[in-house]
């Protein structure tokens, strides 16, 4: 299975662990960015110099109309995607009495509204290219345990869940499957912080995850052997309840 696939969320951390993940399993890849458009840039000239092939596209996820004229000219272009990671997202942290209206508003509107956005002008052309496919959406421990300071961002997250398991309902017989990988703890550049290493030794694994080991999961599920694998949320996370 060597199907075009598109990774929001491309330019750093676990967008771009997947995009290179995928590449390297056959996708032609397009990565998408908002405004890491050099970094995404960076990563496709990996992907070129290592053999694949890919494209760039840029826009904001929780910008409807925006993300839809991107996404219909990428189909017109150069046909249906037959794959999509949801992986863009952002979180605005604070505790809820003192949360601001607007930062919820903002992490709703592009982690879960970001699914419809991206999704909604996608899925029909894989459903007419009856070559079935893959949807992936990338979901957050905290979504599971809830997190505090992350009310808002823990519902986005849950929500995704949800309309990846009711869109796997829909999807199902026509070969589409949908899943949500759900990571815990993950390497960033901020992962060296004292304060993180403590937090860490709660996890029963003892360390962080890394992108890579997210992106795995994300590949294996866009392979042949996950073909009878749909409605799940997968957590990567080191044993974390």
């Amino acid at each position: 299975m060597s199907g075009r696939v598109l990774v929001t969320g491309a330019s750093g951390g676990i967008g771009r662990a997947t995009a290179l993940a995928l590449a390297r399993a056959g996708h032609p890849v397009t990565l998408h960015y908002r405004s890491g458009q050099e970094a995404a840039a960076k990563t496709l000239g990996e992907i070129e110099a290592a053999g694949g092939s890919g494209a760039l596209v840029g826009f904001d996820i929780a910008d409807r109309e925006a993300a839809k004229a991107a996404l219909v000219e990428a189909v017109a272009v150069a046909g249906p995607f037959w794959g999509v990671v949801a992986n863009a997202g952002i979180h605005a942290d604070a505790a809820f009495p003192g949360m601001r209206g607007e930062d919820w508003d903002r992490v709703i509107d592009t982690n879960l509204g970001g699914f419809y956005n991206v999704l909604h002008p996608l899925v029909m052309p894989m459903v007419r290219a009856h070559a079935g496919g893959r949807i992936v959406v990338v979901s957050s421990v905290a979504a599971l345990s809830g997190n505090r300071g992350q009310t808002n961002y823990a519902a986005s997250k849950a929500g995704l869940i949800a309309a990846a398991k009711s869109l796997a309902l829909e999807l199902g017989k026509r070969k589409i499957t949908v899943n949500a990988v759900v990571p815990g703890l993950i390497e960033t550049e901020m992962s060296a912080d004292p304060k993180l290493a403590e937090i860490a030794k709660m996890v029963p694994l003892q360390r962080f995850g890394t992108p890579d080991e997210v992106a795995a999961t994300i590949a294996f599920l866009f392979s042949a052997g996950a073909a009878y694998i749909t409605g799940q949320a997968i957590s990567v996370n080191g044993g974390m309840v």
